[in-house]
């Protein structure tokens, strides 16, 4: 029966096994498509708007059911094996695997395979949508699957199959956190295949890194696969196929292949794909070291608190103004003159009339645009940068050209020497080096152009397991963030009468100690989950979703956190979740709206803003807020209405500027690789 499986099927058969060996070169990659024209955008808004029309449904097709009928039926009669059958059946899978590469009859044997061994050792087997958006994620596409649908386990399925046929899997996540989490949740399954499992952690050194890199199947968050991905490239000096790496080594003797990292980019599994393809995308990832040239941490420090003396005395409007929509400050000819007469008789570096605008620029950002535990926070008398899209702490990361040392010096910390850059990379190209790329996410929708123009990634959407039982409040809009707060604490008042659990999502650390505070003195017993508590946070969510329990958490609670609920929580209405602000994206706020509501679980969701929002008045025409506030007294209906439009335009501007920074910052990593390649081959 099995045997008659294994013919290979032309039409699904993936393109390439792509692993390291002499076809693909010691260290497999491709090179990225650097700059995108205008008319390769418009050739595919095309090609998908004529898809749209003229194609059916991926999911739904007819090639689709037949996949899942044959691996269910498959899977009963897996299910009457003994455990040495199903070995047998394993270590032949892995065989036609090997030698002949994915094909569509191996994914159905493998796939049903992985869903018994998944039932036998956790008690969780696969069910239909997680078998469809496995075999997407294996194919190179983007499987939408809503919150709560089992993410974590649909990746093995492509891993698993993937590591089998000897291709090298990377299974990308947003946080160190989160991969090991995963890692460990799957380690039984990816044993009993014979699969060797590695997670990289921030904190280790190269000989633990290199170790988890040559696993079958290793776990990692972006940011750390891609500065290895970076230390690699100083080794490989664009050398990356065997001839080239043999000739390197005899050609330069301190060049040891033992010390590269990785083992090339073959196939990367990336979850939550929409935060880091595009959430994350706006700046680009810089490898840097400490600088040999650098003057005495005291002189440093003496130049920085002069720099921040004279912005002190600078008034706001008459010598400089403030751009918080483009985060920009602009000296204004009065303030030039004032800096000058400010700055003759300091002497030293201040002479240069060149330097002394930087510095005063650099004192200017720090004191107006770079606020304590909003972009930062202190901790162990350190200054570590807050990642506005996740809430968590950006670990071993700083601020360019000085600011870092310009604002530890605003903190009174201690300065950190100065570094300088060694090469760079954006998203958007790192990916595109991988042969074969995969991904998931629970919000997929809003930015399906962009992954499909950058990535070539399409989203395919994946039906719900369950029917979604979420109750949708009606949204709150109150004039001033005093009223916002009020009502957020009434909100959280009713639900906590009634038993529920409560998550209220905040969008910085400082807005979750003020709101802590607040409910502290109306005597309410809560738990916060923010940067400055990251050490907990698997304490803080495990009881998230107990009866009465009440959680304020910044952006940390979104992407990836399974807050589970008791049994008694269920017949109460089950999680409430309040939103407190809109974000800079759609996506996140639906992210943490899926908290609630998982696998047909009952929940709610409810929306509390305020028009005094810094982002809707850096956003919105301040015609419109006036126009609002007139109404206010004709109809309070068509003035919430306005209100709840004003806000969602602020939203979808600031989603505007995030893809022009994104497009940005492709074409000057384009820019970049264009003006090294003068000197010789660019990788």
């Amino acid at each position: 029966m099995f045997t008659s499986l294994f013919k290979p099927s032309i039409a699904h058969h993936l393109e390439n096994t792509i692993r390291p060996g002499s076809r693909y070169g010691l260290y497999p990659e491709k090179l990225p498509q650097l700059f995108i024209s205008n008319t390769a955008r418009l050739e595919k808004w095309l090609a998908r708007h004529i898809e749209n029309l003229f194609c059916a449904a991926t999911v739904g097709s007819k090639k689709q059911r037949r996949f899942i009928r044959q691996v269910d039926k498959l899977g009963m009669t897996l299910a009457k094996k003994s455990d040495a059958s199903l070995d047998q059946l394993i270590h032949k899978v892995r065989t036609h695997l090997r030698s002949r590469g994915i094909t569509e009859s191996a994914t159905i044997i493998a796939f049903a395979t992985i869903r018994e061994v998944s039932r036998r050792l956790l008690g969780m087997p696969h069910h239909e949508v997680q078998l469809l958006g496995g075999r997407c994620i294996l194919y190179g596409a983007i499987a939408e699957m809503q919150t709560g649908e089992g993410k974590t386990l649909t990746a093995v399925l492509p891993a698993c199959t993937a590591a089998m046929a000897g291709i090298p899997v990377h299974v990308v996540t947003v946080n160190d956190y989160l991969a090991k989490r995963d890692a460990e949740s799957m380690q039984a399954i990816y044993q009993h295949f014979g699969l060797s499992l590695g997670v990289i952690q921030a904190g280790m050194d190269p000989e633990q890194r290199r170790a988890a890199y040559a696993c079958d199947i290793t776990y990692c968050s972006n940011k750390q696969l891609a500065f290895d991905y970076l230390k690699d490239g100083l080794l490989l000096k664009g050398h990356e196929d065997r001839l080239s790496l043999t000739l390197l080594s005899l050609i330069d003797k301190r060049f040891d292949q033992n010390q590269l990292l990785l083992r090339g980019l073959n196939f990367a599994i990336v979850d939550e794909a929409d935060s880091i393809f595009i959430d994350e995308a706006r700046t680009p990832l810089i490898l840097s070291r400490t600088s040999d040239v650098s003057d005495s941490e005291q002189t440093e420090r003496v130049f920085y608190q002069q720099a921040l003396s004279i912005t002190e005395e600078l008034r706001d409007y008459l010598d400089f103004t403030v751009d918080y929509k483009a985060r920009e400050i602009t000296l204004t000819t009065a303030g030039l003159n004032h800096i000058d007469q400010e700055c003759d008789d300091l002497g030293g570096h201040w002479n240069r009339q060149r330097q002394r605008k930087i510095f005063i620029l650099l004192a200017l950002n720090a004191r107006y645009l770079y606020n304590k535990d909003r972009h930062y926070l202190i901790h162990h008398d350190a200054v570590h940068i807050i990642d506005e899209q996740t809430g968590r702490i950006m670990v071993d990361q700083t601020w360019e050209y000085g600011l870092q040392q310009m604002i530890e010096a605003k903190e009174g910390c201690e300065l950190t020497p100065k570094r300088e850059t060694l090469t760079q990379v954006s998203y958007q190209h790192f990916f595109q080096r991988y042969w074969r790329l995969g991904g998931m996410t629970g919000t997929g929708q809003e930015c399906k152009s962009e992954l499909n123009l950058v990535y070539g990634l399409k989203v395919v959407t994946i039906p719900s397991h369950k029917p979604s039982q979420r109750k949708y409040y009606p949204i709150q809009v109150a004039n001033t963030q005093h009223e916002k707060w009020e009502a957020v604490v009434t909100s959280i008042m009713r639900e906590h009468r009634v038993g529920r659990p409560v998550l209220i999502g905040t969008t910085t650390v400082e807005e979750s100690e003020y709101l802590s505070a607040i409910l502290k003195d109306e005597g309410l017993v809560h738990q916060v989950l923010n940067a400055k508590y990251h050490q907990v946070e698997a304490e803080i969510v495990a009881q998230a979703g107990t009866q009465g329990q009440i959680m304020v958490a910044t952006n940390m609670a979104g992407r990836g956190t399974d807050i589970k609920l008791s049994d008694d929580v269920a017949e109460l209405g089950g999680l409430h979740v309040i939103i407190c602000q809109y974000s800079r994206s759609r996506r996140i706020d639906r992210q943490l709206a899926g908290r609630c509501a998982r696998q047909g679980d009952p929940g709610s969701e409810e929306t509390i803003i305020a028009l005094d929002d810094e982002k809707i008045l850096a956003y919105c025409s301040p015609v419109l807020s006036w126009l609002v506030l007139i109404l206010e007294k004709w109809s309070h209906t068509l003035s919430h209405k306005l209100s709840v439009v004003l806000a969602k335009k602020a939203q979808r501007a600031m989603e505007r500027a995030d893809y022009r920074q994104r497009m940005m910052v492709m074409k000057i990593d384009a820019l970049q690789h264009k003006r090294l390649a003068f000197t010789g081959k660019n990788q």
